[in-house]
């Protein structure tokens, strides 16, 4: 079996990873989102070691299921210094996936040191997900991932599923935080 770029051996299991409902999974990155801290239910989900994680980019367990568009939003929040609320799947190192419930905050420096409103990275804490949202996330993820596969330009196919859920919301008449918290 080939062993991929970032470690992996192989595709995807198609079996799904679970945590107790009492952990969290928390990881800490710097402002190009490469992993400076891991806790352990982190490492124990994943399936990676700490080693393999501190200084690489968090997407290392990006899921291909994830749609592009969200990782836009997520990314184009916390840069702006806002929070974000988010339905993720990720892949563990041996292929198998889970599924977070994702609030991703910027680190503020020291305001002692002046430079409180100074980004100096982002924390990510995640907690096991009711089950009826993962369904709902699943199918509106499986939507925009359709709408990205339509275009070969991946900045175009970001783009698009990013006007599709932009639509949905609007049609909706909520913004995004409220979509997350109703499903």
């Amino acid at each position: 079996m080939a062993v991929g770029i970032d470690g992996t051996h192989g595709g995807l299991t198609g079996q799904e990873r679970t945590f107790h409902r009492d952990e969290i999974i928390v990881s800490k990155t710097d402002l190009k989102g490469c992993i400076t801290y891991a806790n352990d239910v982190f490492l124990r989900i994943s399936g990676y070691r700490e080693a393999d994680l501190l200084g690489r980019p968090h997407n290392i367990v990006r899921h291909p299921d994830m749609p592009r568009c969200v990782y836009k939003l997520l990314w184009s929040r916390i840069e702006a210094g806002n929070e974000i609320f988010a339905y993720v799947i990720n892949r563990a190192r041996n292929g198998d996936h889970y599924w977070v419930f994702a609030h991703v905050t910027p680190v503020f420096g020291n305001p002692d040191s002046g430079n409180g409103r100074t980004i100096t990275g982002y924390h990510s804490s995640r907690r096991v997900p009711a089950r009826p949202a993962v369904a709902a996330a699943a199918g509106l993820y499986a939507a925009l991932r359709a709408e990205e596969a339509r275009h070969a330009d991946r900045n175009a196919a970001m783009t698009a599923s990013g006007a599709m859920l932009e639509k949905l919301l609007r049609d909706k008449g909520t913004s995004y935080d409220e979509f997350v918290f109703s499903l």
